[in-house]
C-alpha cells in the first residue's frame, strides 16, 4: 500500500466526470487499498479516485470518527437513487485545503453501488454519512463542493485562493 498524492484545485482531473469501473481486477483492489491509506494519512472522511489522479468511478468513505457503528465503505460505480430533506452544514475537502463553508445537501440519501467484491449494495445514509456520500459522488461527477455554493461565495473563494497561491511562491 502507498500514500498517493492528493490533487488540488484547480487541477483539471477534479473537474472531469469519471469513467465507470468495468472490471474489478487486482489494479482496482490496489487502488482501493492505496486510497484508504491516503484518506487516513490525510485525516479525511472520504476520497474519490479522481482526487488521486485516477479517472475511475470509485470512492472510499469512513465516518467512524463521528459514528463508530458505520464501517469503512468502498463504493464502485455509485449512484444516488433517493434523496430526502435538506441540511445546510459546513464542509471541507482534501483537494481544497484550509477552506470550509456551508453547503446545502440532502439530509438522507440512498446510494446503489458495487462493493470491492463486485456485489451490488445499497447504502442508506443520514447526516454526516449522507453528506460524505454526496460529496464523494459529486467528485466522481466532476463537481467540487465550491460548485454548490452561491456565485458570490465562489468568487470570494477564488480570489482568496489565488491570493493564497501567489503567497506560496
Amino acid at each position: 500500500m502507498a500514500v498517493l498524492e492528493i490533487k488540488r484545485y484547480p487541477e483539471k482531473v477534479l473537474k472531469e466526470k469519471t469513467a465507470p469501473v468495468s472490471d474489478i481486477d487486482r489494479s482496482i483492489h490496489r487502488l482501493i487499498d492505496d486510497m484508504i491509506e491516503t484518506m487516513y494519512a490525510a485525516k479525511g472522511v472520504g476520497l474519490a479516485a479522481n482526487q488521486v489522479g485516477v479517472s475511475k468511478r470509485l470512492c472510499v468513505i469512513d465516518v467512524s470518527t463521528a459514528d463508530e457503528s458505520i464501517p469503512l465503505i468502498v463504493l464502485i460505480n455509485p449512484k444516488i437513487i433517493e434523496k430526502k430533506g435538506s441540511l445546510d452544514e459546513e464542509e471541507g475537502c482534501l483537494s481544497i485545503p484550509d477552506y470550509r463553508t456551508k453547503v446545502k445537501r440532502a439530509e438522507e440519501v440512498v446510494v446503489r453501488a458495487l462493493d470491492r467484491k463486485g456485489n451490488m449494495i445499497e447504502i442508506q445514509g443520514r447526516d454526516l454519512l449522507a453528506r460524505a456520500l454526496q460529496h464523494e459522488i459529486d467528485h466522481l461527477d466532476g463537481l467540487l463542493f465550491i460548485d454548490r455554493i452561491s456565485p458570490i461565495k465562489r468568487e470570494f473563494f477564488k480570489k482568496r485562493y489565488k491570493k493564497a497561491m501567489a503567497g506560496d511562491r
